[in-house]
């Protein structure tokens, strides 16, 4: 089933997912990376084992290791030495022999080591090496209990990343998604965060009525969520670590696609009314406050905020056709149009430094994920199609998450914001979608 040539509100992709009668992935499931493009001249890194000698972790030094060249080959733009064919493991910069490295086609190398701590701490040290120039790039130290090695292990990626291509790495960031088991009318629904890879995936919320279009706040410790568990569309707010949660729109009509504001006092909100014509809506979460931002006979809907707070970009038909628009949230101006290029454009989504801007296109019968930058009005497709949707910027800004469809199956999707590399996160078990990249871990 394709979607109708209006515009998909959050409430209409979960009935169109549910009408596709697709499998349904297990909440606890992990999901599983899979480079499906990358560059065609990758760079070639070493990542050696790192040096163990923990007894209560015993695998932690190649755990540590596997994470971070796990993490860089995702990418597309790394290319991994087997750790079969390495003739020498140093732990240590002054034990690399630089020329021996340079000739086995390695352009860096990483070593590192794993040791205990005082009140049973690990610290994780790793050192980064330019084969060519022989220079130290990096070396750094960090701290924590076991249960933070993964987490120790996407820092040290985020610091390769960076001196490599110096882009700020998100290896550490996480992802929410939802998750549907069984068919209709049997379906359990899950909300799930997990690593930006797909790993330590959790449930956050488990229900038997639809949950959809979550959101996350911008300190990432905060998701919002439209729930049916009421029988009708609500909007909820729930604390990640917690799990405490709360009710903030139940108005009557439908209550759909929230969106946080930067400084986390408000959310953009879709609702309905009595009279089922949707727009868009800014609520104070701390006075309960609603401000009106559209009053159209069309549909107005899937708003979220530019970075700098003072407007929103959301999907409206008041055109003819689903097309994006912006407005500001004081509340007196009047949308302006801002997709011209095809007769589909929907589901907004911005680049956090706001230049980019994300949507889902129709091209023929076909459905892609297209970025638009906003100062040339330039478009170009990011994906093949033929279902894809729900676009969601990682906080550096340099790839895109969103929902496909591949081989009958509902997947996670990443490219590279450049269109060189796509990696594909799916699971054995059955589908996911609906998912949203969250911001940058805060110390």
């Amino acid at each position: 089933m394709m979607p109708s040539r209006r515009p998909l509100t959050s409430i209409a992709a979960a009935l169109l997912a549910a009408a596709c009668g697709c499998a349904a992935l297990s909440a606890h499931a992990q999901l599983r990376i899979e480079i499906t493009s990358g560059v065609t001249d990758p760079i070639h890194i070493a990542v050696v084992p790192f040096a163990g000698g923990v007894p209560a972790v015993p695998t932690a030094g190649a755990d540590a290791a596997t994470i971070v060249q796990n993490d860089l080959e995702g990418t597309g733009r790394f290319r991994a030495m087997p750790w079969s064919e390495m003739k020498a493991k140093p732990s240590a910069a002054s034990q690399v022999v630089i020329p021996d490295w340079r000739a086995s086609g390695n352009d860096y190398v990483v070593v590192g080591a794993v040791s205990a701590l005082p009140d049973s701490e690990l610290a994780v040290d790793f050192e980064l090496l330019n084969t060519l120039t022989g220079e130290q790039l990096a070396s750094q130290r960090f701290t924590g209990a076991p249960s933070a090695l993964r987490n120790a292990a996407h820092r040290i990626s985020n610091v390769i990343y960076e001196k490599i291509l110096g882009v700020r790495g998100a290896f550490d960031t996480r992802i929410a998604y939802i998750s549907v088991e069984g068919k209709p009318p049997a379906q359990h629904f899950g909300l799930v965060v997990a690593d930006a890879d797909g790993a330590n995936a959790h449930v956050v919320l488990q229900s038997d009525a639809p949950i959809m279009s979550p959101a996350w706040s911008p300190d990432g410790t905060w998701l919002a969520y439209v729930s049916f568990e009421n029988k009708r569309s609500t909007v909820y707010v729930q604390q990640v670590s917690t799990g405490q949660r709360q009710l903030v729109s139940a108005r009557a009509g439908i209550n759909g696609a929230p969106s946080w504001s930067p400084d986390g006092r408000k959310l953009a909100l879709t609702l309905g009314g009595t009279d089922g014509n949707l727009d868009v809506y800014v609520l104070d979460l701390r006075t309960q406050q609603l401000t009106r931002l559209t009053d159209d006979p069309a549909i107005d809907t899937e708003a979220v905020w530019a970075p700098d707070g003072q407007s929103v970009y959301f999907t409206s038909d008041r055109g003819g056709g689903p097309q994006i628009y912006q407005i500001g949230v004081s509340g007196v101006d009047r949308p302006r149009r801002i997709t011209f290029e095809g007769s589909y454009n929907a589901h907004p989504s911005l680049s956090p430094d706001g230049t980019q801007l994300a949507m889902v296109t129709e091209d023929g019968s076909s459905f892609r994920i297209a970025v638009q930058d906003l100062a040339s009005g330039t478009v170009r497709d990011l994906s093949p199609g033929p279902l894809d949707n729900a676009p969601t910027f990682a906080p550096n800004g340099a790839m895109l998450l969103y929902a496909s469809i591949a081989d009958g199956q509902s997947v996670l999707q990443r490219a590279s914001l450049d269109g060189l590399t796509s990696q594909r996160l799916t699971s054995d078990q059955a589908d996911v979608r609906d998912p949203v990249w969250g911001p940058f871990a805060h110390p």
